[in-house]
């Protein structure tokens, strides 16, 4: 989609005005005609008829002045649009929500916005608002109807952090920044399985069959990678070799995973801000020790960014084998040093040696993700930890190590008891013989 093409839809000024003037009008005339139990697709109706009535309305007031402000076709229908999302959907942000193509949306204020697309191509778009005042609102307004708990937005709290109706993650800060800043992360898969990632070009098929068995063999495994590496939609996939007869409990600071929509045993817990009076906050790391009580098969933490650390790798010691956590994270092996990070600074304060003995101890597998620069995100490798060594480092074996395009490529193996396990979940010996003759010592 070319810039031209993109700009053609950004409202003028007048466009702006009218937009809010018939959403005041007609948002007033909306409450008269619905009720609390009215259905949301009446209402959308409704609201449609009344905005066609609104902008007849316009059209003759504006023939009887002479002409002024009469609006042709595209200029009408951008308004009608405007209008509808501002009342039903997210405002500016709703025309690149529709877009299946876009995958990031940024603003920096609320004139300059930016829309990336999946294959990298990355566009500045027009105003998503009518001033910095109006983004302030339309970003209030999202969060009061995306919101299952109290979000404010405002100098006290300058930060919101909301998932969307659709799955995208919605992030803001104000009195921070020089201006009002956003960025909209989409989740386009929301419902994905390991082959639909294979045919999408992120790894192959053998590798796979052996992430699926990891899975079933009820591996401890942490997805490792960069902002915006597919962390979470790998996490799904792994999740969706979780048999319908397990019970997950899932731990995230904003509802991502969405994990309800594929398994039918899922308690979804979100960490919580503290309230207007300072008061009620819950951490990732409380919840993860709720988890424990509430008879989890396995859990999985959304993304591990400090204290939580600590209390998950005690609850992969503690009955929940076979659960699933993400960390950002540029390598395999890097991973080792974010975790003892975190692990120094939790409440528990341990140290390197301490942390990798629980490390060693409580996981198994660290697949590591990567974006080439093409934009596409592949696994460049799968680490099997092995345990601690004399010295206090944990051991490893890069079952899998990056190729020269950035691609996993075979490398040591799976050690014999793995590689047993794998096989007694399922994993077709084959898969482990093809990967031999490519390198594999067994």
């Amino acid at each position: 989609m070319s810039v031209a093409a993109l700009e053609t839809e950004a409202l003028s000024e007048d466009e702006q005005h009218l937009v809010r003037k018939l959403r005041a009008s007609v948002g007033a005339r909306l409450a008269e005609h619905v009720t609390e139990g009215t259905a949301a697709a009446e209402r959308k109706r409704i609201g449609s008829e009344l905005i066609d009535d609104a902008l007849m309305a316009h059209a003759r007031a504006a023939l009887a002045g002479g002409g002024r402000g009469v609006l042709n076709n595209l200029a009408e229908a951008k308004v009608a649009r405007a209008v509808f999302d501002a009342l039903f959907g997210m405002g500016g942000l709703q025309r690149w929500l529709d877009d299946p193509l876009v995958e990031n949306i940024t603003a920096n204020g609320f004139d300059h916005v930016f829309v990336q697309y999946a294959d990298g191509t990355k566009v500045q778009v027009g105003p998503i608002a009518a001033s910095e005042e109006d983004f302030v609102e339309l970003l209030r307004t999202i969060a009061a109807r995306a919101g299952t708990e109290e979000r404010r937005f405002d100098r006290a709290h300058p930060q919101l952090n909301i998932q969307l109706p659709d799955g995208s993650r919605l992030f803001a800060v104000m009195g921070v920044s020089d201006r009002v800043s956003m960025t909209v992360r989409r989740h386009r898969h929301m419902a994905v399985s390991l082959q639909q990632l294979t045919t999408m070009g992120m790894f192959d098929f053998d590798i796979a069959a052996q992430l699926a068995a990891t899975v079933r063999a009820k591996l401890n495994i942490l997805v490792s990678g960069p902002m915006g590496g597919g962390k979470t939609t790998m996490a799904r996939a792994l999740a969706g070799c979780i048999g319908p007869e397990e019970r997950l409990v899932t731990i995230e600071d904003t509802y991502e995973l969405g994990l309800g929509k594929t398994h039918p045993d899922v308690v979804a817990l979100q960490a919580r801000e503290d309230n207007v009076e300072g008061h009620g906050a819950i951490t990732q790391a409380e919840l993860v020790r709720m988890s424990l009580r509430m008879n989890a098969s396995r859990v999985i933490v959304g993304e591990v960014r400090g204290e939580e650390l600590v209390p998950m790798l005690n609850a992969m010691m503690m009955g929940t084998d076979g659960s699933i956590g993400t960390i950002h994270a540029s390598s395999s092996k890097q991973a080792f040093d974010k975790m003892a990070t975190y692990a120094i600074q939790s409440p528990e304060r341990l140290d390197r040696s301490a942390t990798n003995l629980l490390v060693g101890s409580a996981l198994h597998v660290v697949v590591q993700l990567a974006r080439l620069r093409d934009g596409t995100r592949v696994v460049s490798s799968i680490r099997e930890i092995t345990g601690v060594g004399d010295n206090g480092e944990i051991t490893s074996n890069e079952v899998h190590k990056p190729g020269r395009d950035g691609r996993a490529v075979p490398g040591t193996g799976w050690t014999a008891d793995t590689a047993q396990r794998l096989i007694d979940a399922g994993l077709d010996e084959a898969v482990l013989t093809r990967s031999a003759r490519a390198g594999w010592s067994l």
